[in-house]
């Protein structure tokens, strides 16, 4: 107990690492805001799109979602980081995480946009225009409104799991939590700042897992 107690839970070392890895939480919080915002962005508008059954448009959009839900987050972190300064296109790495996670949550959110629009009833569709109302006006005013609804458990659940790969912003040295809490393990020679990572990440990510079940049980009921 003392040999875990010490490389593991050691107080001393938490108090020494502790402001780091809080500036690391803080970064690792606004990494995950402007994903969620770019994603679920990116993800709405391709599916709003996919809508108009635009036939080219739809091939690309379709091929946009299976690659990049295809394709592991920290691969295309790093054909991003590292592949694309080559062609003459650089971003920070703080970018290029921010432009991965966005693509990566806008393929999934796009998918379940897109099931939520084809799930209101058909009947809805009809009489809205039955009424005079336009494709653009019955999608806009009476299907997006009962799809985003719909879509909002599973939506959440995602979007709270591609966040948490935020932890791969370490792979190009953003420091966020787990690059500081790998830096301060290496220079206090002890493993208890990832111990203090994960009770941070805990800390993060429970009340939005709280929310998530909230969401579901409030939005499933009736359905």
């Amino acid at each position: 107990m003392d040999n875990i107690y010490r490389y593991f839970f050691n107080l001393d070392v938490m108090r020494q690492s502790l402001p780091f890895l809080l500036n690391g939480l803080w970064l690792t919080i606004g990494i995950a805001l402007m994903v969620i915002a770019c994603g679920l962005t990116l993800g709405l508008g391709l599916a709003v799109v996919r809508a108009f059954q635009i036939r080219i448009l739809n091939i690309f959009i379709i091929a946009f979602a299976d690659i990049f839900r295809a394709i592991p987050a920290l691969v295309i972190l790093m054909l991003v980081y590292f592949a694309l300064p080559s062609v003459g296109i650089t971003f920070s790495s703080i970018t290029s995480v921010v432009i991965t996670l966005s693509l990566v949550l806008a393929a999934f959110s796009l998918e379940i946009f897109w099931a939520g629009i084809t799930a209101v009833n058909p009947g809805q569709w009809e009489a809205a225009r039955s009424t005079g109302l336009t494709f653009t006006q019955t999608l806009r005013h009476v299907v997006l409104g009962q799809a985003i609804r719909m879509v909002i458990p599973p939506l959440t659940n995602r979007t709270i799991a591609i966040t948490k790969y935020t932890a791969i912003a370490s792979a190009v040295s953003v420091p966020e939590i787990l690059n500081q809490a790998s830096t301060q393990q290496a220079q206090l020679a002890n493993p208890t700042p990832l111990t203090l990572a994960a009770i941070l990440y805990i800390l993060m990510f429970l009340p939005l897992v709280f929310l998530s079940r909230y969401l579901e049980h409030h939005y499933g009921k009736g359905r």
